[in-house]
């Protein structure tokens, strides 16, 4: 684990596959989700908090956090909505915590959002969660709004509610919004929102096998059982494995455009995706 006081995440973000959430007023349930198997732990303050736990929760999770000695993986911790009060002590307590990873950052609309929540919590990394329509329309000002930003994702339950979306396919264009936006701000891949039926298994594969095909890199999830489903479906298969080794080889022999024997053309760009799948592929 990289923590926000000793170093830079975003090489680890580039290849998380599982965030996992879990509600700050459990404790014991934080403590089981560090070895569960997620890459990422995310602390929630926000919506999994009734109001009259909220300082419970900011003070438990202060506490696990206050030590600067490694956790078993990194913890972020998504902080309440940025235009409540409970927001600027969130961020004011989460300011000085040695093993923070990094802020989730909640119904973001605006880049100045994003500035004053990095003015309030200096040199923690920032992710953004676009949650409604104004959020997507601005999703590359907010991508860019500030360097302590390293990541941005949707936050879909929110987003179809405030669109009035009842097929999930109404969604499609603001996750390729989101998609696209990520790139242009040389941001890692965003991850999937969370698929909310912890025993829909199958459809969470579906789903991801979808999500990936958009350009998506992994997935939020809300329950354990989650974890190795998303997993699997973001891992390359064998035959991308092989299909980027090809690339890969050819371009070492080779170097610059070309075409190969099975007609595929390469140039740089595919020769730094096939390094990519590679680079996954290591986490098998």
């Amino acid at each position: 684990m990289t923590s926000a006081a000793t170093g830079d995440t975003g090489a680890t973000d580039a290849f998380a596959l599982t965030w996992l959430y879990v509600p700050g007023d459990r404790p014991e349930v934080v403590a089981k989700a560090l070895v569960a198997g997620a890459d990422v732990v995310v602390v929630d303050l926000e919506d999994a908090v009734a109001p009259d736990r909220k300082e419970y929760a900011r003070a438990a999770t202060a506490d696990l956090l206050s030590e600067p000695s490694p956790l078993p993986v990194p913890v972020h911790v998504r902080v309440n909505a940025l235009d409540s009060p409970e927001s600027v002590t969130d961020l004011r307590t989460l300011a000085a915590l040695p093993a923070l990873s990094g802020i989730r950052l909640p119904k973001v609309t605006a880049p100045a959002q994003v500035v004053r929540a990095a003015d309030r919590a200096p040199h923690i990394p920032l992710y953004a969660l676009l949650e409604s329509a104004l959020a997507v329309e601005h999703a590359y000002a907010i991508a860019t709004a500030h360097t302590a930003l390293r990541g941005i994702a949707l936050g879909e339950a929110d987003l179809r509610a405030d669109l009035g979306v009842r097929d999930d396919a109404g969604l499609d264009w603001p996750r390729s919004r989101v998609v696209l936006a990520a790139r242009a701000a040389d941001l890692a891949p965003p991850p999937q929102s969370v698929h909310p039926d912890v025993r829909d298994l199958a459809g969470l594969a579906a789903s991801c096998a979808h999500g990936r095909a958009l350009g998506f890199l992994g997935r939020a999830a809300i329950h354990p059982r989650q974890l190795p489903v998303i997993e699997t479906a973001y891992l390359p298969t064998p035959e991308d494995i092989e299909s980027a080794e090809s690339v890969v080889k050819a371009a070492a022999t080779h170097p610059g455009a070309q075409a190969l024997p099975d007609g595929r053309f390469i140039d740089a760009a595919v020769v730094a995706a096939a390094h990519r799948t590679l680079t996954l592929a290591r986490r098998r």
